[in-house]
């Protein structure tokens, strides 16, 4: 496996990026920019109604970030030109047959031009409505690889998906594929085509039915859960970005094709600098909610590992990845990009962490006092759990039940608001519940082959750096990434 020149590859390429206003894209439009501005075209297909409103998009959530800092010094008054010369906004729609492209134009034009195409689009919210992650994760990626198929100088494929397709299952992840119909947990029957005919019929139903929008959106939420579990999934996101991962693998045909399943992203270790995030990530809200003083106890294992990577390795990675593709080099593969095998932290080190910084750095709350935090409560299995919600929450619900059955419902309001928030948390907890016990680590020996090409054959030797072992989870975790989310949290 030889990579050679990023800078050479990049050079004069056109290459199209779905899901252009997310994080990961965003990274990766910054870096392409930044190491070779020759790079002829990148076409950014954004969710929008029209042209403005994409421009619109692109200003303000994409190059408007301080991540374009850099590229911004660099460029002084010329950066808008710039911009405008090696970025093609494109309005459309992934879950719709060309991206959901309105021009006919536009479409053969980009067909003509473009040689790689990377698919970061995706809803990853674990609870998301079935209708729409069906749409994004599975049908989307459909609809992506046959766009990519039209594509007369395409030399590569990249789809970004999760490890966490793998489900519940422990010890050693193998970066395998599935096939088509594949479950986890052996139940047969499962059909894509099937699953659609599914939604469209439960959303016919509601309709009929007279269902309130908010009904809607609680009845796709837990159609989603029902049919992941069915087929050995614990959640709607995964389980329709495993189905996706099935529609690469039967539809790409001889296409180079190479599927990049990165673990849980963090924040930049290193470019375009250290710690830029975006959004407030799952192990992030717990950190935040620790500083705040809301978390009052931990559920989970704290010794399970919990599988981190920076998100600049993984935008080296899918590059890396890219180069050695293009062109069928390899056979297609399938890489984790993760840290539980080369450089694992366990969750006890994330407690550490989060103690020792906010104790040195307290959180100033609203009235502009310190936020004192100390070691919160841990609950290591899911009957502690329930026992714990039983005592200091259930039983004062009963409680109220009973006082609201007795005063004619005078603690109605009261009443109401707390089973809302019970259940919210009965909720997220019944769906993370797997990753708070997670016991596997991913293997990468694919990503190592990667790391060993680059190591060896890459011209520019540190520009695709993604090896985790390098990476001091104290330095990163106290000096780059919690200062990163702080920093977030406060703009």
């Amino acid at each position: 496996m030889e990579l050679g020149s990023v800078v050479q590859f990049l050079d004069n390429k056109s290459i199209l990026v779905t899901g252009g206003t997310g994080f990961l894209a965003k990274i990766f439009v910054e870096k392409i920019l930044r190491v070779q501005p020759n790079v002829k075209k990148l076409y950014l297909v954004v969710r929008a109604a029209d042209h403005k409103s994409a421009t619109h998009r692109l200003h303000n959530e994409i190059i408007g970030k301080d991540l374009f800092r850099n590229l911004k010094e660099k460029h002084g008054k010329s950066f808008t030109s710039f911009i405008s010369d090696k970025i093609s906004v494109i309005p459309g729609d992934i879950s719709r047959q060309d991206l959901g492209v309105q021009d006919s134009g536009l479409i053969q034009q980009i067909s003509k031009d473009v040689e790689v195409v990377l698919n970061l689009a995706a809803t990853t919210n674990f609870d998301e409505r079935y209708d729409v992650a069906l749409g994004l994760n599975t049908m989307g990626v459909k609809y992506v690889v046959e766009f990519a198929k039209q594509c007369v100088k395409l030399q590569v494929l990249v789809h970004v998906s999760t490890a966490y397709v793998s489900g519940e299952r422990s010890g050693l992840i193998l970066e395998n594929g599935y096939s088509l119909g594949e479950t986890l947990n052996g139940v047969g029957g499962l059909d894509i085509n099937m699953e659609t005919k599914v939604v469209d019929d439960k959303l016919n139903d509601l309709r009929l039915q007279g269902a309130s929008d908010k009904d809607i959106t609680i009845a796709m939420k837990d159609l989603g859960i029902h049919r992941a579990r069915l087929y050995g999934w614990p959640n709607t996101y995964v389980f329709t970005k495993a189905m996706g991962e099935m529609m690469v693998g039967e539809l790409k045909g001889i296409i180079p094709t190479v599927i990049v399943r990165p673990t849980i992203i963090t924040s930049t270790y290193r470019e375009p600098f250290p710690g830029w995030v975006e959004g407030t990530r799952t192990i992030d809200s717990l950190a935040v909610a620790y500083a705040k003083g809301i978390l009052t106890f931990f559920l989970g294992n704290l010794d399970s590992i919990v599988d981190v990577i920076p998100a600049d390795m993984v935008v080296n990675a899918m590059i890396a990845a890219m180069m050695a593709h293009a062109s069928h080099q390899p056979p297609d593969s399938i890489y984790h990009v993760g840290s539980s095998l080369q450089n694992p932290i366990k969750y006890f080190h994330l407690q550490d962490y989060g103690f020792r910084y906010f104790t040195n750095k307290p959180w100033i709350n609203k009235d502009g006092k310190p936020v004192i935090v100390g070691k919160v409560r841990v609950l290591d299995s899911m009957d502690s759990f329930h026992r714990y919600m039983a005592f200091r929450y259930l039983l004062l619900l009963k409680g109220l039940e009973w006082a609201n059955a007795a005063f004619c419902h005078y603690f109605q309001g009261v009443y109401s608001q707390m089973n809302r928030k019970i259940n919210f948390v009965m909720r997220l907890v019944d769906i993370y519940r797997p990753y708070l016990f997670f016991n596997a680590v991913f293997d990468d020996l694919n990503t190592e082959k990667l790391r060993m090409a680059a190591r060896t054959s890459l011209v520019e030797e540190d520009m695709l750096y993604f090896d985790p072992k390098c990476i001091d989870w104290d330095d990163y975790f106290m000096n780059i990434h919690i200062p990163g989310i702080v920093k977030h949290i406060f703009k």
